[in-house]
């Protein structure tokens, strides 16, 4: 890392005009300017290049400002062309290691919800999640949006900040016949399809809005919740073609107890195939696997095909829980629980 020279202002032009860095960087003048990059090479100050070691290209950008009682924001960005390279992340090390000689205690930074590539970063430079900042930043248009807090003391242990629910093994899942993946912003519009069919969305828990913005926004939000150990969601696809399915997830509410719950839902040209029962196995052997003890899962007492699924994938009837579930207009539903146990 070294201070910005005049010579660095076409990378910083190319950088700072791509999309990605547009999106997540809103306040950026648009386009932005051969001007604008000699201005911001000229406040000196905190920020820094990332350069190439052997041959002095300029791979990024970080930089941090000095808060009250030893603490520090930190920022990064990466050139489009040197993505997928560790840039961001060996850069954040370097300068929280330089902070914390320098007597800096806390240093935090804060991502979208949908930049699951900074928040790796984070995550692998030893920065700890700490909540959602709602409103903590600002679109273009001025609206707010939340944000991911995310925090590194100078105590901390080297190394990346540990997961509770890990990447999947390859990034999918697959027996063969069905293939699960983790749901994305590419989803949106089969989610968004699939949910809003009554059978679908009567019997949902979760009771997201049967909006698309609303469900476009969850899919890309979607594995910030996964980062955050919280759930785990993912698309079922035919192996054979990639048509699309259905959806299942795993949500890790109980890390106490390494208790997950499972729940999915299928197409109705999906439905009568064993999808559904291939699936709830996949994702069950998979949280086993990572360390669950118990996975569970339950159903209206109405819903058969659901129960039939679950006994299919060696979940065994455990009680009917009176009023458990919610229900249309404000009612109730009994729910059937159902539960595996992760095998000695």
């Amino acid at each position: 890392m070294r201070p910005w020279r005049d010579g660095d202002a076409d990378a910083i032009v190319t950088a700072c005009n791509d999309p990605l860095t547009q999106r997540y960087l809103p306040l950026l003048p648009a386009p932005y300017t051969h001007s604008d990059a000699l201005t911001y090479i000229g406040r000196g100050g905190n920020e820094r290049a990332v350069v190439d070691e052997n041959t002095g290209e300029v791979l990024g950008a970080t930089g941090w400002t000095p808060g009250r009682d030893a603490t520090a924001e930190v920022g990064y960005w990466v050139m489009p062309a040197a993505r997928g390279r560790r840039v961001a992340t060996t850069a954040l090390e370097v300068l929280s290691a330089e902070l914390f000689k320098s007597n800096f205690q806390r240093l935090y930074l804060q991502t979208a919800l949908s930049n699951v590539a900074s928040q790796r970063v984070a995550i692998a430079a030893g920065f700890t999640r700490e909540g959602i900042a709602r409103g903590g930043s600002r679109w273009r248009d001025g609206s707010r949006y939340d944000t991911v807090v995310w925090a590194r003391l100078a105590d901390d242990p080297l190394g990346p900040s540990p997961r509770a629910l890990p990447d999947l093994p390859g990034g999918r899942l697959t027996d063969g016949v069905v293939v699960l993946r983790p749901l994305g912003e590419e989803d949106s519009l089969v989610t968004y399809n699939m949910r809003i069919l009554p059978e679908v969305s009567g019997r949902s828990v979760v009771g997201t809005p049967i909006d698309p913005a609303v469900i476009a926004r969850n899919c890309a939000e979607s594995a910030s919740k996964w980062l955050a150990g919280v759930r785990a969601e993912m698309t079922i696809r035919r192996a054979e073609d990639d048509a699309y399915l259905g959806e299942i997830a795993v949500y890790y509410a109980e890390p106490v107890l390494r208790e997950a719950m499972i729940g999915y839902s299928l197409t109705p040209e999906a439905r009568g195939h064993g999808y559904a029962a291939r699936a709830a196995r996949l994702v069950t052997d998979w949280g086993f696997e990572i360390g669950m003890a118990r996975m569970i899962a339950g159903t209206a007492v109405d819903n058969i095909a659901s129960q039939r699924v679950l006994e299919a994938a060696g979940y065994t009837r455990e009680a009917v829980q009176e009023s458990r579930l919610p229900g249309p207009d404000g009612t109730r539903v009994d729910n059937v629980s159902f539960a595996k146990v992760r095998p000695a």
